[in-house]
């Protein structure tokens, strides 16, 4: 194991932990509830789909051009759209059933988050660990600028994770456990993917698979959780947490981006 994959392993665990973080505020808090994992979903969705589209596919345009880039990053929307077809999808009811569902003290929310939430965040995890080598390939302070990015967007990611678990098994612990479960799904995409592609990748073909990657996030964030937050926080709500989202993820970009020594590159 190189001193390259052990680099891109560590800023992986920093970013799956984070997981484990926003899953502590499930457990601390004391009426955890389902519009908050709909705004939380809605923030979460906004900070990835800043990082896909203003970050990893605009880098790949601007280093590969512009047919090249679309071309990379929607081969990663199609290549993942073909795997989503395996994945049980939940069935979102109309709003009529989101009030039912509230009436009823969210029991209609138990059963639909969790198994497919965990299915969900598995291959997000690894595909957001496959960024952070491919990133530290092409140079650390890229790697440990899409970690620092990730392990933010994880945050509230965790807490999207567990809530709906505690609604299933009413217990804490089970949903701070499954969730920092999943986040460990991201370092295991690094040695999978360290093992999948050489460290000598070209420069024209790095950008390209960071660009798929970039594909392959605004695929998860559009079909999984936007959905869930319309259902659970109501689309006005939901639309603003993303902008919000979206907002906080481009001033960390910046901001780390100013941060991080030149050395690093």
């Amino acid at each position: 194991m190189d001193s390259q994959m052990l680099v891109a392993l560590g800023l992986s665990l920093v970013g799956g932990l984070s997981t484990s973080l926003g899953a502590l505020f499930v457990v601390l808090s004391e009426t955890p509830n389902m519009k908050m994992l709909g705004l939380l979903q809605g923030f979460a969705a906004g900070l990835m789909l800043s990082i896909s589209f203003l970050d990893l596919a605009h880098n790949a345009i601007n280093s590969i051009g512009f047919l090249k880039g679309n071309l990379w990053f929607f081969g990663g929307v199609i290549f993942f759209a073909c795997i989503a077809k395996f994945i049980p999808e939940p069935t979102l009811g109309p709003s009529t059933d989101v009030k039912r569902r509230k009436k009823n003290g969210d029991e209609g929310g138990k059963d639909m988050a969790k198994k497919h939430r965990r299915q969900v965040n598995k291959l997000a995890q690894f595909s957001r660990g496959m960024a952070v080598f491919l990133g530290s390939i092409k140079g650390m302070r890229v790697g440990v600028n899409l970690a620092l990015a990730i392990a933010l967007h994880n945050i509230p990611e965790g807490v999207a994770v567990a809530l709906p678990i505690y609604f299933a098994t009413e217990s804490k612990w089970q949903a701070f456990k499954l969730a920092t479960l999943s986040g460990l799904a991201e370092p295991l995409g690094v040695i999978i993917v360290a093992y999948l592609f050489p460290s000598s990748l070209s420069p024209e073909i790095l950008e390209g698979l960071l660009g798929a990657v970039g594909g392959i996030m605004a695929f998860l964030t559009l079909h999984e959780m936007l959905p869930l937050a319309f259902d659970y926080a109501g689309q006005k709500q939901a639309v603003k947490a993303v902008f919000v989202g979206m907002a906080c993820m481009s001033a960390s970009l910046y901001f780390l981006e100013l941060s991080l020594p030149e050395s690093m590159g």
